[in-house]
């Protein structure tokens, strides 16, 4: 029988629930009130997989120049930063219509467990970002038996 740690609501579904409020909100809001000429910011989709060894993030980041992107993980949460920056100039040209989004992006992601980042590795195909990182071992309870004199 496998045992899976406890962890609170709060802990698992609300980080993605939150997450997808703040698209919601972007999505609906920040499109809207922004310049067609302006870059703005956007959240590229993310997928997190926790495997027996290791975690796998998945990030779909099409049109981004990879050496520009930085990964950073800080205890449990992993950070994905970086930009998408716009093939050419808009000058003279009217915009019929324009949907793409371009700009800055900042995604942190509330990683399930501890994780070893020094040993991540991380690959970029086709627009797909896909970061490894192994488990952290987990410290198991041991008893210490004292004498008392």
């Amino acid at each position: 029988m496998v045992l899976t740690p406890w962890r609170s609501l709060w802990e698992t579904r609300l980080p993605s629930l939150r997450e997808e409020i703040d698209r919601l909100f972007e999505d609906l809001f920040g499109r809207a009130s922004t310049s067609l000429f302006r870059e703005e910011v956007w959240l590229p989709a993310v997928d997190v997989y926790e495997r027996e060894k290791d975690i796998v993030i998945v990030a779909d980041l099409p049109s981004v120049d990879v050496k520009g992107v930085s990964i950073s993980v800080v205890g449990d949460r992993l950070t994905l930063r970086g930009e998408r920056k716009r093939d050419e100039e808009l000058r003279d040209e009217y915009p019929f219509r324009l949907e793409r989004i371009f700009g800055t992006f900042e995604r942190t992601i509330q990683l399930p467990c501890e994780v070893l980042p020094d040993k991540a590795k991380a690959t970029y195909r086709d627009g797909v970002l896909k970061i490894h990182i192994p488990k952290a071992e987990k410290m198991e309870p041991r008893e210490i038996r004292v004498t008392i004199e």
